[in-house]
């Protein structure tokens, strides 16, 4: 329990560090009977401080699972026809499982030609229109890292999804349209609003469950929440200080809404976490599926 707010803070870290140890176990044990550890390809275009950033933490927390690691950096200027030859050949390495193509991408690269060449079986991120149809049709297949994430924090607190009113704020094929699909899947009746949505305040408020990724930063305040609700903030947004310096906040008011919520995810140290987490987790499916016969 916070002690400067009634809510409790869901913590997404410790769940990762968790479900971590869990995948550094289950690897350690299974190495031996396949003969080779599980692998993750990383493509990173350009010099983006972000994504530098994002793809260290991702190949460390690789590193401590067991996870091997192929970065692949490209100078900003590489060629669409490039890079999909690239993935194509990681498609073909056995010593390959996932393959995930860092975000954002330099304008001239198109993206969703890319996810496209990506193999479906080694779609680290969940996110191949094969993997998205499958999650539309109840089957089993590699799920979107920040939907899942956040679908495993609610399950680790045993947070009751069935009958819940659950309020998506953002409608992005990252996070939002898969996210609304799993809460569906669990028997929550689901609401999708975003930018067009009128009288958003009216709809955020009826949430028994609200869900935020639209990355503005505290763009979510105390008004438009139900008092008791459960509020997980998705965003992570980097504002600047008046003395130069800068502090990462979340798409919610914390402070604000953390008085009045049941639940709430903090930022960082939320969700962000349970997406990297979620990426190993797919990386050790794929592994042990193509492995299994």
């Amino acid at each position: 329990m916070s002690s400067s707010t009634s809510s409790f803070v869901l913590n997404g870290k410790a769940l990762a560090e968790k479900i971590q140890s869990e995948l550094q176990s289950w690897v350690q044990k299974q190495q031996p009977k396949i003969g080779r550890p599980p692998g993750l390809a990383v493509l990173m275009v350009g010099d983006d401080p972000a994504s530098t950033v994002y793809v260290r933490n991702k190949e460390r927390a690789c590193a401590r699972v067991g996870i091997t690691s192929f970065g692949h950096h490209f100078p900003k200027n590489i060629s669409q026809h490039d890079l999909e030859c690239v993935i194509r050949e990681l498609n073909e390495d056995p010593r390959v499982d996932g393959i995930l193509v860092q975000l954002p991408l330099p304008a001239h690269l198109d993206a969703v030609k890319l996810l496209l060449t990506i193999d479906p079986n080694k779609d680290a991120d969940g996110l191949h229109p094969m993997n998205l149809g499958r999650l539309m049709r109840g089957e089993p297949g590699l799920r979107s890292c920040t939907p899942a994430g956040v679908m495993r924090l609610l399950e680790e607190y045993q947070i009751e999804l069935a009958g819940k009113h659950a309020v998506v704020v953002g409608r992005s094929i990252l996070v939002g349209k898969p996210l609304g699909l799993m809460l569906l899947e669990k028997n929550a009746t689901v609401t999708m609003a975003h930018s067009r949505t009128q009288d958003l305040r009216s709809v955020t408020y009826q949430g028994d469950i609200l869900i935020v990724a639209v990355g503005k930063p505290e763009f979510i305040n105390a008004d438009m929440v139900k008092p008791g609700a459960i509020v997980i903030d998705v965003g992570i947004n980097r504002v600047v200080r008046g003395d130069g310096t800068f502090q990462l906040v979340g798409d919610v008011d914390f402070k604000s809404v953390a008085d009045i919520v049941r639940y709430i995810t903090p930022v960082p140290g939320g969700i962000g976490p349970m997406t990297v987490a979620m990426l190993l987790s797919n990386t050790v499916l794929s592994y042990h599926q193509r492995e299994t016969p």
